[in-house]
C-alpha cells in the first residue's frame, strides 16, 4: 500500500468520523421541534430524519463542489492531505465540545474553520478569502437574520389565518403538518451537511493524486457520506435536541411547523440556487427564535439564546485554532 493511499484513507476515515458526529450533533435541527410538540415520537422522528438526510445528500453536489474546490487551494501531495486531516479533526473536536455542553453550534462552520486554520498554519496552500466571504461569512450573518424575520412573519400569518380556529383541532392538524415540515427539514439537512463531507473526500482524492478533477464526485462518495450521516442522525444528539426543543421557547405544533417550514425553505434555496454551504443549525435556531418572538419578546429565553450565539461566533476561530494544533502534531507524519 503506497504512502499516498494510506494518507488518503486516513483523511477519508476522519471525514466519515466528522460525518457521523455531524449526524448526531445536528439531528436536533430536523427533529427537535417535532419531538418537543409530540408530533412524532423520538425514534420515529430520528428514523425519518435519517432517511431524509440520506435522500438529501444526493442533491447536494453543488454544495460539495464549493467545499472541495472553493474554500482552500492545496497542491497535490501528502503534505496537503495532512492539512485536510488536521482541518477535519479540528471540526470533530469542536463538535464534541459543543455537543457535551448541549450547544447547537454549526458543524459546517467548524469544518470551514478547521480547513482555514490548518491551511494558514501550513507552509503551502492558500485560503480563497473571496469565497469565504461570499459563501461562508455573509451567509453566516444573513441566514440567522433571514430565519428570524421569516419565522416571525410566517407565524404571524398562521396566527391571523387560523385566529378563529378551535385550539384542539388546530394542534392536531399542525402535528400532522409537522410530519411534512420535519421531513423537508431532514432532506435540506442532507443536501447541506452530507455534501460538505463529500467535498472533503473529493478534496482528499484530488490532493492525493487519485483523481484529476477537484469537483468530480464518485458515486461511492455520495452513498457512503449519506449512509454515515444517516447513521449518526439515528444515533441522536439528545443534549442538543433538549436545548432546541425546550430551552429557547416552549413550542406548540403551530410554532414547530412554522420554524421547520421557514428553515427548510432557506436550506433548499441556498443549496439549489446559490450553491452556498450554510449552517442548518443557525437557520433552524433563528427561525425558532423568530417564531417565539410573536408571543412576546420575553417568551424567548434570551440568556440561552445568548449562549448559543456566543457558540456561533466562536465556532470558526475555535475550530481553526484546534486544527492548527493538530496540524503541528501530524505534520511530521504527513511530511
Amino acid at each position: 500500500m503506497s504512502p499516498e493511499l494510506i494518507a488518503v484513507l486516513a483523511v477519508i476515515i476522519a471525514a466519515m468520523a466528522f460525518d457521523y458526529t455531524n449526524g448526531f450533533h445536528d439531528a436536533a435541527n430536523a427533529i427537535a421541534t417535532s419531538v418537543s410538540t409530540r408530533a412524532l415520537t423520538p425514534r420515529v422522528a430520528l428514523a425519518m430524519a435519517a432517511v431524509g438526510n440520506f435522500v438529501g445528500a444526493h442533491f447536494g453536489a453543488e454544495v460539495a463542489k464549493t467545499v472541495g474546490d472553493g474554500l482552500v487551494k492545496l497542491p497535490v501531495g501528502i503534505p496537503s492531505l495532512g492539512v485536510v486531516f488536521a482541518g477535519v479533526v479540528g471540526a470533530i473536536a469542536w463538535n464534541l465540545i459543543t455537543w457535551y455542553f448541549g450547544l447547537p453550534s454549526s458543524s459546517s462552520h467548524a469544518l470551514f474553520g478547521g480547513l482555514v486554520g490548518a491551511t494558514l498554519f501550513a507552509t503551502h496552500g492558500t485560503v480563497e478569502w473571496g469565497t469565504i466571504l461570499n459563501k461562508v461569512l455573509i451567509p453566516m450573518v444573513a441566514s440567522p437574520f433571514v430565519g428570524f424575520v421569516l419565522g416571525f412573519i410566517v407565524m404571524v400569518a398562521i396566527m391571523w389565518i387560523f385566529r378563529r380556529g378551535h385550539p384542539g383541532k388546530l394542534n392536531r392538524g399542525f402535528r400532522v403538518a409537522q410530519t411534512l415540515s420535519a421531513a423537508a427539514m431532514s432532506v435540506g439537512h442532507g443536501m447541506q451537511d452530507a455534501a460538505k463531507t463529500m467535498g472533503i473526500i473529493v478534496l482528499a482524492l484530488y490532493t492525493g493524486g487519485f483523481q484529476d478533477s477537484p469537483t468530480e464526485i464518485p458515486w461511492w462518495v455520495f452513498w457512503t457520506s449519506a449512509a454515515v450521516l444517516a447513521a449518526g442522525t439515528y444515533a441522536g444528539g439528545w443534549r442538543i435536541i433538549r436545548t432546541l426543543g425546550r430551552k429557547i421557547i416552549d413550542l406548540g405544533p403551530a410554532e414547530g411547523f412554522a420554524a421547520e417550514t421557514v428553515a427548510s425553505s432557506v436550506l433548499f434555496f441556498n443549496a439549489l440556487v446559490l450553491h452556498a454551504p450554510i449552517s442548518t443549525t443557525h437557520t433552524i435556531t433563528s427561525a425558532i427564535m423568530g417564531v417565539g418572538a410573536t408571543k412576546r419578546l420575553s417568551a424567548v429565553r434570551w440568556n440561552m439564546a445568548g449562549n448559543i450565539v456566543l457558540a456561533w461566533i466562536t465556532t470558526f476561530p475555535a475550530a481553526a485554532a484546534i486544527a492548527c494544533l493538530v496540524y503541528f502534531l501530524v505534520k511530521p507524519i504527513f511530511g
